[in-house]
């Protein structure tokens, strides 16, 4: 095949041309697949690293690539500069999505609002960041039908532009957890001040490790930005409702792990709760009349 191709009746400088490229391809390739083996040897790198030393070899070696492609074939540019400059000129004429797109790519490595692993919502879209690319990054979903902030399964793949578009909230940075509200309703007759003391009791034996870490990073995000809070404890609230009497648990969670705790402290409240007789959970009745039809009197089987 190799033969037949010299054979070919084209001009000796255009197939040198091609062959070089060709040649300058698979050296690229071969670079680039080895790096990656280097990279990946052995466990000591963590994987966030990995991933990032995967990207910026994929792009380097791409990009080089080009350059000595795009100076080979177009002989009139004289410099590197140029041929960049008519390039990106082209780009954002002919290209604008695209042009927005990778200087959205830049914009998320330089400025990182984001980066892989982290918990991040962008317009109308949640998810767990688990690539980045020169056009895109991708996510993995949460919530949407899926209950408190657990995977959907799906990934969503999002234009880099949107960066610049839409607003961004990032779960994993800065000061990384939330504050999460459960709500139980108990009877008006019921011993609220005992329930209050039940709950608060349940909230610090299941929060006790996490709020000491949450306290370490909000001293350290408070350097960078101005967040105030005066309590870390869990906190419980009262309010009447139509159904009854309704205590709001609000505390500081990893949001990650949001509905590990609604679980483990909802399983808690039944256990502890179900014993005492002074407390009863309200929840939605109905309460339906039957009235008797009266029997005429020369119909009744009993008269």
């Amino acid at each position: 095949m190799f033969d037949n191709f010299l054979n070919l009746d084209i001009e000796p400088a255009l197939r040198n041309r091609i062959l070089q490229t060709i040649l300058i391809g698979f050296v690229v390739w071969l670079i680039n697949k080895i790096s990656l083996k280097l990279i990946y040897r052995g466990d000591a790198l963590e994987l966030r690293r990995q991933y990032h030393y995967r990207k910026f070899i994929e792009y380097t070696s791409f990009i080089i690539g080009i350059l000595i492609i795009g100076n080979l074939w177009i002989g009139n540019f004289h410099s590197v500069t140029t041929f960049l400059g008519l390039l990106s000129a082209g780009i954002a004429i002919a290209l604008k999505d695209i042009f927005v797109n990778i200087a959205g790519w830049a914009f998320i490595y330089l400025r990182k609002p984001f980066d892989v692993g982290d918990r991040i919502q962008i317009g109308e879209v949640q998810g767990d960041v688990i690539d980045l690319r020169l056009f895109q990054f991708s996510l993995l979903e949460i919530g949407n039908w899926v209950d408190a902030d657990q995977s959907t399964g799906r990934v969503i793949h999002v234009p880099n532009g949107k960066v610049f578009m839409d607003a961004q909230a990032n779960y994993s940075t800065g000061f990384n957890y939330i504050w999460n509200e459960q709500n139980i309703y108990i009877t008006l007759r019921s011993d609220f001040k005992k329930t209050k003391e039940i709950l608060l009791d349940i909230l610090n034996t299941h929060l006790q490790e996490d709020l000491k870490k949450a306290e370490k990073v909000f001293r350290k995000a408070k350097q960078d930005h101005l967040i105030v809070y005066k309590q870390f404890t869990p906190m419980i609230f009262t309010k009447i409702t139509e159904r009854g009497v309704q205590l709001s648990m609000r505390y500081l969670c990893d949001p990650k792990k949001r509905r590990m705790f609604e679980h483990a402290i909802t399983e808690s409240i039944l256990e502890r709760l179900g014993p005492e007789n002074n407390i009863r959970l309200a929840y939605p009745t109905s309460t339906v009349l039957l009235h008797q039809d009266k029997v005429h009197p020369e119909t009744n089987p009993n008269r």
